[in-house]
């Protein structure tokens, strides 16, 4: 379907605000799917969705590599060649820093609470860690969606493009929730950049920017009745108003 970019919604304006919220807070990780095939289609879709995403001076940043079948299989086992190797892992590095380099609260407080909540959901406790291991792992097999993304940009880029591509992730996520689709971004595969780029061919021009699971939820598998805790506006928003009072 082709959207003029300056036509009026063809929706009344409270169906219209409906859909989008909707898509918008429906959105969350998704770690297990369903087998059920993706078509090119949906996929070039949400994809061309996305591409309207906000842009400083229209640079549009994103490169997009899309793996699904065996290209996807060869991809998930390299990968986990090298992370069930701890000596081997362990000495890897992220090509940039996702996160912080020294936690601090509330960050910390956040990622342990996630992180705990999902593993109690799983049954995994503290001390297992081989559970742990193999859980995360799952991140390298797209938690069995049938597509697998990697975002890549080029590294002449600087930090304002990294926002333009948050936001091309982000509308690329709300254009699937549109499809009935769902995802899961995942930094986990900053750590293989190395044989990412080496099984995808992808040119040293090219830094990875982070992976993304794409398909349908298996809504019976425990781990995707997670549901985030997300503060109030209150809690981070300053309204400013210097309007001055006046008195009759």
């Amino acid at each position: 379907m082709t959207i003029s970019r300056l036509a009026q919604p063809s929706l009344p304006s409270e169906t219209l605000c409906e859909a989008v919220d909707w898509a918008i807070m429906s959105r969350r990780s998704i770690r297990a799917f369903l087998p059920d095939e993706v078509s090119h289609k949906e996929i070039e879709a949400v994809l061309n969705v996305a591409r309207f995403s906000a842009t400083g001076v229209n640079m549009q940043p994103w490169h997009v590599h899309v793996v699904t079948g065996d290209t996807k299989r060869k991809l998930s086992q390299a990968i986990e060649l090298l992370d069930n190797n701890p000596a081997v892992s362990e000495h890897l590095s992220d090509p940039y820093d996702y996160y912080p380099r020294e936690w601090v609260s509330p960050y910390i407080d956040r990622r342990r609470k996630v992180g705990w909540d999902l593993y109690g959901l799983l049954g995994i406790s503290k001390a297992d860690k081989q559970g742990m291991h193999q859980q995360h792992g799952r991140n390298y097999r797209f938690f069995d969606a049938p597509v697998g993304m990697i975002f890549t940009i080029d590294r002449v880029l600087q930090v304002g493009s990294l926002l333009d591509y948050g936001m091309f992730l982000q509308s690329l996520m709300v254009a699937a929730r549109g499809r009935g689709l769902h995802t899961c971004p995942q930094a986990a595969f900053l750590k293989y950049h190395k044989i990412i780029s080496e099984v995808l061919e992808i040119p040293d021009h090219q830094m990875l920017v982070c992976g993304m699971s794409l398909g349908y939820a298996n809504e019976r598998c425990v781990e995707n009745s997670l549901v985030t805790d997300r503060e109030p506006v209150s809690a981070f928003t300053t309204f400013h108003n210097n309007k001055k009072e006046t008195t009759l």
